[in-house]
């Protein structure tokens, strides 16, 4: 199995060169160099220079949620500095970078040289126009309008090097065309780990059913009348897959392990619910286990996502009366059983501590100012064997989320039935061992609050989907883009909070009953020797209080209520902030260009 994880790193800097520079430097790199002359000429060429344009995340996915109402950061993250108040196109300056489109395009230039058959050689140019496709997702959903290039740019190239932005519906016409190419021509099997034809349409049922639930709920691009179709091509490319692509959700009828072992796997490459992975193996390419995911530093996760997850009869969490005083036992008794793969639980036991001070043994939160008191062992290797962690599989796109944009494209155009949701949502309710989803589902106050701008018919399961969608793809990266797109930016804006305490005293944290933390006010002192429980560990002392005073945790009511964890959120301005300044350089250089949205 090695020669699957052959290293391309020495060939990428080579790689890059084709991408950006320009034919008289080109003209003096050695013969023994790659350039267009010596390459782009076998099936072997294409394929070394496309695993080049691969940009794919790792671990990374499960830090993604850090901007968003599931998980926080103490890092500097840009929407922080958005809703701080100061931000302007001199101090937002990211994501105006064109290298990558360069390298798509000049592969699109020059592979047609190619010395292959003609559908490889379609198979060779959907890729690249997958790539360009991906490339311009994120630049759409980042400025919206923005310059369409189909050709690797040199110096003379004025017209393009000066353009203006190109509006919205332009350049996503031109991504749903390169997605249809790639899609109808990228071979299905090919190596693991490599992008396919299901690759392809995951990612292009993603974006379409991302324009269209953007283009429903964000009246100020003006594109409402066009939504409808976006939403119905998500519906047949996800419905192609499940038609087409022999994948299904991994269940092997253990409920309380089957969801959370995905993602601490050492083998994911015959799992059918992982449709595209990073495959790593030890010592041959290393995963990077991230020891930090478990600990106190930056990162950390939400009370508001604990609390989306629903009882494990299926009733609504909030519909329990003092719920929201619940403390950090009680708030996973009884509950959807993804709930305690996602987050560390009362009982659970840490073996891989690393930066965590507390130490291995019997998890006991390790309290601090800035952070929850949560913390996610979803994608947590908890195992001292390094071989183990180095060999972490990870799974970047799963046949789950397939199965979701399926259903919330049928719902947000008010035709879900219950055999859709049978053979989408309810086979991962039914993996989790939770009652299946029905059409008479009642509407959660919480969830109608929260999402008040849904528009469908099928009003009741587009919350109960969204809902779903948020447990199941938890910590994987979707959360902030589904807030942009729903239009509910606003709730970025709510309060950072941690766990619940009812007051000062002692505290079980493992659900044993026994004692495990002493909450002091902040007058106290935290005493030399510390009291030591009935199993003979020392009781965790805190002096608690409110922002501004010299306490290690900041509770909401001072001597009670939740950890918080930031003193003020900021403001989110709508519709400014579902969009990012062209940075000011960039102006400066090309008066053609111009902000919108109040930039």
């Amino acid at each position: 199995m090695i020669n699957k994880y052959i290293k391309l790193a020495f060939v990428f800097s080579g790689l890059s060169l084709l991408g950006g520079c320009n034919d008289q430097y080109l003209d003096r790199v050695p013969e023994t160099a790659i350039n267009n002359e010596n390459f782009f000429n076998t099936a072997t060429d294409l394929e070394l220079y496309i695993t080049g344009l691969y940009n794919f995340s790792g671990l990374g996915i499960y830090q993604a949620d850090a901007t968003s109402d599931n998980a926080s950061t103490t890092g500097n993250v840009e929407i922080k500095t958005l809703m701080a108040g100061n931000a302007s196109a001199a101090t937002i300056s990211g994501g105006w970078n064109w290298d990558q489109l360069r390298k798509v395009n000049f592969f699109l230039q020059h592979m047609q040289k190619a010395q292959i058959s003609a559908s490889e050689k379609a198979h060779y140019e959907g890729l690249g126009r997958y790539f360009r496709a991906r490339f311009y997702v994120e630049k759409v959903q980042r400025f919206s309008d923005v310059p369409w290039v189909d050709k690797a740019l040199e110096v003379g190239d004025t017209d393009y090097l000066f353009a203006k932005r190109d509006p919205r519906a332009t350049v996503v016409a031109k991504i749903m065309e390169d997605f249809e190419f790639a899609a109808k021509n990228v071979e299905p099997r090919i190596k693991l780990g490599t992008v396919n034809k299901w690759v392809v349409l995951q990612e292009y049922s993603r974006f379409a059913l991302y324009e269209g639930t953007y283009r429903k709920y964000h009246n100020e691009l003006d594109l409402k009348a066009s939504a409808n179709d976006f939403l119905t091509k998500a519906q047949q490319l996800s419905e192609q897959i499940i038609r087409e692509g022999g994948f299904s959700i991994h269940n092997t009828g253990k409920p309380n392990q089957d969801y959370g072992s995905l993602f601490f796997s050492e083998n994911l490459e015959n799992n059918k619910e992982v449709v595209f992975g990073r495959f790593y193996a030890n010592n041959v390419l290393n995963a990077d286990s991230w020891p930090g995911m478990f600990g106190n530093y930056e990162y950390y996760p939400l009370r508001d996502l604990v609390q989306s997850y629903l009882m494990k009869d299926g009733s609504f969490y909030s519909a329990q009366a003092g719920y929201d005083k619940y403390p950090f036992v009680k708030e996973f008794e009884n509950r959807d059983p993804r709930l305690s793969q996602t987050y560390a639980y009362p009982g659970w036991e840490l073996i891989y501590s690393h930066t965590y001070a507390q130490g291995a043994g019997l998890y006991v939160q390790q309290l601090a100012k800035n952070f929850s008191g949560y913390h996610q062992i979803k994608g947590f290797q908890n195992t001292l064997s390094l071989e183990a962690r180095n060999n972490l599989d990870i799974p970047l796109y799963r046949y789950a989320e397939v199965l979701l944009n399926f259903a919330e494209a049928k719902a947000e155009l008010g035709l879900l039935t219950q055999a859709d949701l049978d053979r989408s949502v309810n086979l991962l309710r039914t993996r989790a061992g939770m009652p299946a989803m029905t059409l008479g589902e009642r509407i959660d106050p919480v969830l109608a609050s929260r999402y008040a701008n849904v528009e469908s018919n099928q009003r009741n399961l587009v919350l109960e989907i969204r809902r779903e969608r948020r447990v199941e793809l938890a910590f994987e990266g979707f959360r902030f883009t589904d807030l942009m797109r729903w239009n509910v930016g606003e709730l970025l804006k709510n309060k950072r909070e941690g766990v619940y305490f009812s007051g000062l005293g002692k505290h079980d944290m493992t659900g044993d009953g026994i004692s495990d933390i002493v909450l002091l006010s902040s007058s106290s002192s935290i005493p030399e020797v510390k009291e030591k429980n009935s199993l003979g560990r020392e009781l965790q002392y805190y002096r608690v209080g409110r922002f501004g005073q010299d306490v290690g945790v900041f509770l909401s009511d001072g001597n009670s209520g939740t950890v918080e964890t930031v003193e003020n959120t900021g403001t989110f301005e709508t519709p400014k902030f579902y969009y990012r300044p062209i940075p000011q350089g960039e102006i400066l250089l090309n008066d053609n260009l111009k902000q919108i949205f109040g930039w």
